[in-house]
This record gives C-alpha cells, structure tokens and sequence, in this order.
C-alpha cells in the first residue's frame, strides 16, 4: 500500500511539517519576545500551507513595508512589457518639465537605476524631516519631492554602486503613476492585485479590511501607528495577507498562470552586482547565493509595528511568506531564509545584559547625532534618566547603560559605545551589530 495520501504530500513538500514551523513561531514569540503574532505562508509542487500563532491566520492583513518595492518593480518590468517605457529611459522624461533631476558625468538616472538601488540618490532625502516620527512618510509632499531632486549633487557616478534607497524606488512608483496618468495605488491595483485576484493586498483599507488588519506593535510592545505614503508609495505602502502574498508567488513560481509572467521573468534577468559577492540586485529583487550554489529570491519590509519577508528558490519551485506585527531590527528573515535554505540558521536569542542606573549628567553627554555615512546616521536623545537611539529612516528605541560609556538595545541585539577624547569630551560611537564595529563620528 501507498502512503495516504496527507502523508504523501508532506513527504514530498520542499519544507518541515507544520507542527516544526509552529514550533518555530512559538519560541519568537513565547519565549524570545519578538513578536505578538506571527503567520507563515509556504508553497511549492506539493500545495501550500499557512502555520500561525498568536491570533492570526492567512487572511489577517499586516502592513509589507519595503517588500513593496517588488511591487513597484513588477510595474516598471509590465510596463517595458507593454512597450511604454525603457529601462534606459531617464526618470526626467516623466517628470514635470520644471523638476530638475541629479546628473553625474554625462549621465541620467534610468528607470533600471532606480529599480536596482544604483542612481547614485540616498536612501532618504535631506529635507525628509517629519513632524510625528510614529508616520514619518505621511507629510512628506510631492513638491518636497521635487525640490529635493531640483537641488540635490549626485555623490557618485550613477550605476557605480549599490546603495539600498525608499527614495529611489519611491521616485520610481512616482513615475511610472505619472506615465500611467493615474495613482500609484490604482496603478497596482490594475495591473497586478486584480489579475492576480489579490483581494486582500491594498493601500486604503475598506471598512471590512480594517476589521482584518491586526495591530502593529512597536519594539517594546506598545500599539504602533500605521504609515502612510501618500508621495513615496512604492517604497513601503501596501497592505497584504499571507494568502494574497501567496497567490503573489503562486504566479511567481508558475503554479498559476499570469499574464504577468513576462515581466515577472523580466525581474530577475536584469541583475546588478550589490558590492557583496554572495548577494545581487535584480528589479526590485534580492538574489542570495547559497554555499551550495542555490539562489534564493527575497525581499523584506518593516513599518513602525510590523515585519516581512517573501521570497523563493526559483530552482526548487519553492516560496515562503512570513509576516510579523512587530518591528524588530532582526525581524523575520531568518525563518523565511531557514525555511528555503535548512543549512540558514535560525536567530539565536540575544545575550542577557545587565542593566545599570547612571545619572542624568551622564546621559545628557551623549545627546547629539553621529554620522555613521554620508545618508545615515543616529541620533541620541533623552527623557530624564532614558536615553533613545534613532537611526535614519528608522524608529525611536530606548538604549540602555551596563556601563558608563556601553549601551545595548533590547529590541535587537546591537550595543552602542560612547568614545571620548584625553579630555572627558564624547567625540563618536561605535555601532556593534551583526560581527560589524561602524564608528561614527559626533557632528
């Protein structure tokens, strides 16, 4: 006899039974802390599954962040599709005649810069400076936008390196609403969500799919605000669930049929060198090479209340979503990442510090920004006797002292070292995070 046939399909599935994955979900979030609520969504030839713990299931809607950006890429590759852009076409060709856009040497920023992370623009603008950094996007205009763009001097060659920007691929989503002469969100909407049947992935949220959307949390487990993109959406502004998400990438991995197929094939073929042997930038996407030679196909995002990845082995016909309604720096990477690769470890939970008082004096030594790069840096502020880091583009979070110069976070495992001169005057930091040591210096 052969084996039933539920027994059959896990035996032949690419991932670990559910009872394992839910194993996984349950240590983030019941003993590490790093989550209220987790869902995972994997698929491959043997079907899919959604395993979830802490209230949720596959239809609750979590805010994607930056896994977005597959999105707004998707678009830019239909549209070179449809014939009504190039990849080579410079972004000014879309753009109001007023709008000056950065040029370097002779070159424009192409529609493929801005996709594959190489325009040369930074991660955020300079005049991005939010009034409530709960939603730091949402009163971000667009002739904010183009002012930045009017004024701003290229820093390096365009195309001469890799340097992850919401800003470019925010400018992108713009555009290409412009060449549409519609929304960005309705753009989407046409020409993926609806002929991918993916009714649960938006931007403005019915009445009903508010009911879906479960609260975001912030690292110490406060309820988070949602973020709004009314300029920059393609960076970072949809809404989705793991089904929908897994509709995404039954398409992706050929299990459906899309008219999308093309464009999506057309992604992955343009491909860009991150800087990092082992990792590439096609459109939109993320290509990781394992030690085996496997390629694995991601992106993440994160909100101020929520984290996601989604990606898949092309090779293995296999894709994994996992969506997480708290923001952590690690978020939930390492179990998309383990779940496709087993030889990918999982995150081990974070040493235990000790915490100690210092007093007010001491602290307020500290405040100030430090540059860490050119379009990053970290800014220390306090509240009496707390001191908070907070990173570009990023969230507030509290530091805590186990000494008088070493703080650590608990948000994720990263410490911060004060450095002062023959004088007693804090001059810098160190940021320790991930076996890196990046210094900053004080401005």
């Amino acid at each position: 006899m052969g084996l039933p046939s539920l027994l059959l399909l896990a035996a032949l599935s690419a991932f670990p039974p559910d009872a394992e994955i839910h194993k996984i979900l349950a240590d983030r979030i019941d003993v590490q802390k790093q989550a209220d609520a987790i869902v995972v969504g994997v698929i491959d030839s043997s079907g899919r599954r959604v395993v979830a713990h802490g209230g949720v299931d596959g239809d609750t809607l979590f805010e994607i962040g930056s896994a977005t950006k597959v999105f707004t890429s998707l678009l830019l590759a239909d549209a070179v599709q449809r014939g009504e852009v190039a990849l080579t076409d410079p972004v000014s060709k879309f753009l109001p005649a007023g709008v000056r856009v950065p040029e370097r040497g002779g070159k424009k920023i192409t529609l493929a810069d801005l996709a594959t992370h190489t325009s040369g623009l930074p991660s955020l603008p300079a005049n991005f400076a939010p009034k409530d950094l709960s939603n730091p996007y949402a009163d971000y205009t667009v002739q904010q936008l183009y002012d930045f763009l009017s004024h701003y001097e290229l820093q390096r060659d365009i195309g001469a390196r890799f340097e992850y920007s919401n800003l470019g691929v925010g400018l992108l989503g713009h555009a290409l609403a412009l060449r549409a002469k519609m929304s960005y969100e309705a753009l989407v909407r046409t020409r993926i969500l609806e002929p991918l049947k993916m009714k649960s992935t938006t931007i403005t949220l019915s009445d009903a799919q508010k009911k879906r959307l479960v609260a975001g949390h912030d690292p110490s487990g406060g309820i988070a605000k949602n973020w709004d993109f009314p300029t920059l959406a393609g960076a970072g502004a949809l809404r989705s669930s793991a089904n929908d998400l897994l509709d995404f990438l039954s398409a992706e991995l050929g299990f459906t049929k899309s008219p999308l197929a093309s464009a999506m094939s057309a992604q992955l073929a343009t491909r860009r060198p991150s800087g990092n042997p082992i990792l590439e930038i096609a459109l939109g996407w993320l290509i990781f090479k394992t030690p085996s030679g496997q390629e694995i196909v991601w992106h993440n995002g994160g909100t101020g209340g929520y984290r996601s990845f989604i990606g898949f082995d092309p090779k293995k016909r296999a894709g994994v979503v996992v969506l997480s309604n708290r923001f952590t720096t690690a978020g939930v990477d390492d179990i998309g990442r383990h779940l496709l690769d087993p030889s990918s470890p999982l995150m081990e939970p974070a040493k235990v510090r000790k915490e100690i008082a210092l007093d007010e004096k001491v602290l307020e030594r500290y405040v100030g920004t430090y540059e860490l790069a050119p379009t990053f840096a970290i800014t220390i502020t306090r509240e009496g006797t707390h001191l908070f880091e907070q990173a570009t583009g990023q969230p507030r979070f509290e530091i805590f002292a186990e000494s008088e110069r070493d703080f650590f976070l608990k948000v994720v495992d990263a410490q911060i070292t004060f450095e002062v001169d023959a004088e007693g005057r804090v001059t810098g930091m160190v940021l320790h995070q991930n076996g890196q040591n990046a210094p900053g210096k004080r401005k």
